[in-house]
């Protein structure tokens, strides 16, 4: 602008039109379409975003939880704290739900203890010097243990007894009872009878049976249950015993010979099936009602025949089991 006011000449080169008022309108329009230009950019983002896809209309990858939109910043991971420094709850995992505990025993015989005996041990033929050493059982001394007896064909008694104890111990446990064995068949000898019967009383076992098979003559057949006699010396005192001990015995006979089918002993306790004795340690030294089941001859060989049928055995180890049952109120 000139001192006079009047406009000074265009510069050379210049080609600004004299027309002023289009020149303005111009401008503010190109301004305005470049304030617009962005607005309408990040709309065009947020709509694409909102609808789910990228500008290749592909899903878009979601943000890191750290990066989130709400989410708080990035955390320290030895802190907890955000960037900012503000403090954050540190994650942590949620505790397992506890274990449940087991459903209790059902059956006749839950809450009830049996001690099963497997009379004698394959292993002791080959540990007689250790079987052979004297116990206290009361009202003298005996054998540690025996050998047991084999049928004519070589079947030993200790294979016989601890398969029917294995079959009485399923048929227990089914009923639901607690079932402890004297032994297994991992061990070499033994156990001695005063530890058999120490087993029993530490079991506080409701009642124990002590399986076994017979060795007599040919022409001797049947099965015979042995209930202690009432004897009272050293550490033995069956006083308390006896009683209940001739109910389980009672309890086995009757259902041993019908499961089985077969008969009292022909040759001892008068067709009975019972037998009392007063020289088995097992039974003085015991403290809980117990029975021992001479379950036939295996001398004989009908016996024989069916104390080596495992179809037999399954089935004497019903007939115990249910007289168990009987004996125990189920």
């Amino acid at each position: 602008m000139r001192k006079d006011g009047s406009a000074p000449p265009p510069e050379s080169g210049s080609s600004v039109s004299p027309d002023r008022p289009w020149f303005t309108r111009r401008s503010t329009l190109v301004v305005g379409v470049a304030a617009l230009a962005p607005a309408a950019l990040a709309g065009w983002v947020l709509t694409q975003v909102l609808a789910g896809s990228g500008p290749d209309g592909q899903q878009p990858r979601p943000l890191p939880a750290s990066h989130a939109a709400g989410s708080p910043g990035q955390r320290d991971a030895k802190s907890g704290s955000t960037a900012s420094g503000s403090p954050t709850a540190v994650a942590t995992t949620p505790a397992a739900a506890p274990v449940p505990a087991p459903a209790p025993a059902k059956g006749p015989l839950a809450g009830k203890t049996v001690v099963v005996d497997p009379g004698h041990n394959t292993g002791n033929f080959k540990h007689t010097d250790e079987i052979d050493q004297q116990v206290d059982i009361g009202t003298g001394h005996k054998e540690c243990d025996t050998t047991g007896t084999t049928t004519n064909s070589g079947y030993m008694e200790a294979e016989f007894t601890y398969d029917v104890s294995q079959r009485l111990r399923a048929a227990l446990e089914a009923q639901g009872a607690k079932v402890v064995l004297t032994h297994q068949q991992d061990r070499p000898w033994g156990p001695c009878i005063t530890e058999r019967a120490r087993i029993g009383n530490e079991a506080n076992a409701d009642a124990v049976v002590s399986v076994h098979a017979d060795g007599v003559s040919a022409g001797s057949r049947g099965f015979h249950v042995i209930l202690p006699a009432k004897v009272k010396g050293g550490a033995a005192d069956t006083s308390k015993i006896v009683g209940p001990s001739r109910e389980l015995g009672e309890r086995i006979a009757g259902n041993f010979a019908r499961t089985t089918g077969s008969a009292p002993a022909n040759y001892l306790g008068s067709g009975t099936g019972l037998v009392v004795r007063d020289d088995l340690g097992g039974l003085n030294l015991s403290t809980r009602p117990k029975v021992f089941i001479e379950c036939g001859n295996m001398r004989d060989a009908k016996d024989a025949a069916q104390l080596t049928s495992p179809e037999w055995r399954q089935k004497a180890a019903q007939g115990i089991a249910d007289g168990i049952v009987g004996f125990l109120g189920g």
